[in-house]
């Protein structure tokens, strides 16, 4: 497999694995009877950064293993050297989560019908003080951590990228990523990742779930425009200085 259908391979199955084992980890959590219940923001953390390894690293010889929009567009602005590739790494990307979040739907089905309570944080972020200002603020400076040390380490930036081909570079990106959510995820939740949140946001709105409550696309926009304007910030600074 080869060109865009190689990327587009690499970009859907790489994200519907993130996923899987991000909300999966969540859904452990959260969802009543389940054996991980009540395991906290670290477990959630670190199933997280293991979501990401294994997203990435399954995309990573097709793909390069962005499986992250703002990643994608973070990389074009920085180097210019991928803008045709954009719209079919993004459209892979939010396919791919939804994909994601109808597996984790399949594999919780018995806790989610025993969830008396609304499950949307099972699957997207939810701020725990809901002001969009604020919350836009912390998505954007948390991509901006992630999207800026991708770049200034030269990690997945094409198949030249010594340490990504590698896969060292996968691995830092998922430390990196745990350590994201445990120094900035408690106000928002994280999203870092446009198609991490709206995939998944639009799988819960269309699964049977009983009791799930609302979908809360007033706040949809936030995990999508700050991670992307973070991403965009951080290319900007990375040209400036490198």
């Amino acid at each position: 497999m080869h060109g865009n259908a190689a990327i587009f391979a690499g970009e859907f199955i790489g994200t519907a694995i993130l996923i899987l084992m991000g909300d999966g980890v969540v859904a452990a959590v959260l969802l009543p009877r389940s054996k991980a219940f009540a395991g906290g923001w670290i477990v959630i953390t670190f199933g997280w950064g293991f979501g990401v390894l294994a997203g990435a690293y399954s995309a990573l010889n097709l793909s390069g293993g962005h499986i992250n929009p703002a990643v994608t567009l973070g990389i074009a602005v920085y180097g210019g050297q991928i803008w045709g590739e954009v719209p079919v790494r993004i459209v892979a990307q939010i396919l791919g989560a939804i994909v994601g979040a109808v597996l984790v739907w399949l594999s919780y089905l018995g806790h989610f019908r025993e969830a008396e309570e609304p499950t949307l944080a099972v699957f997207s972020t939810i701020p725990q003080i809901r002001n969009y200002l604020q919350n836009l603020v912390t998505e954007i400076i948390a991509t901006f951590v992630l999207v800026f040390f991708i770049l200034a380490t030269g990690l997945l930036q094409g198949p030249v990228a010594k340490i990504a081909a590698t896969g060292l570079g996968v691995l830092l990106v998922s430390l990196l990523v745990v350590g994201i959510g445990l120094s900035l995820g408690g106000p928002t939740g994280y999203a870092i990742n446009p198609a991490r949140d709206l995939g998944p946001r639009i799988a819960h709105a269309f699964l049977p779930i009983p009791n799930k409550g609302s979908s809360d696309w007033a706040y949809s926009w936030i995990p999508v425009v700050g991670p992307i304007l973070g991403a965009l910030a951080a290319a900007g600074v990375a040209r400036l200085v490198f």
